[in-house]
């Protein structure tokens, strides 16, 4: 993975979300506005102190974190029973 610079990650900022150099435009805002139709002349337009990097390094972050490995979860036995689920309730 490419070092990306712009991508920032504080606590108090947007509650820890990633942002754009510490702003508080997240990469879900931007990644999101693109996937709605926007293009990256509407979005530089309705913020004005990004810049055109932002937007292609915001897209290259979520691919990165889409492409993580997960692990696979364990599935439980059909006769565990799970609190708050009505489907596992012994009868």
């Amino acid at each position: 993975m490419q070092n990306l610079v712009r991508i920032t990650r504080n606590p108090e900022v947007m509650g820890g979300k990633p942002c754009i150099r510490g702003l508080r435009v997240t990469v879900g805002a931007i990644v999101g506005l693109m996937a709605s139709g926007h293009a990256k002349s509407d979005i530089l337009a309705a913020y004005p102190y990004l810049e055109e990097a932002d937007i292609y390094e915001a897209l290259a972050y979520a691919a990165w974190r889409a492409e993580e490995i997960e692990v696979p979860l364990k599935s439980l036995p059909d006769n565990c029973f799970i609190p708050g689920n009505p489907s596992t309730a012994v009868s």
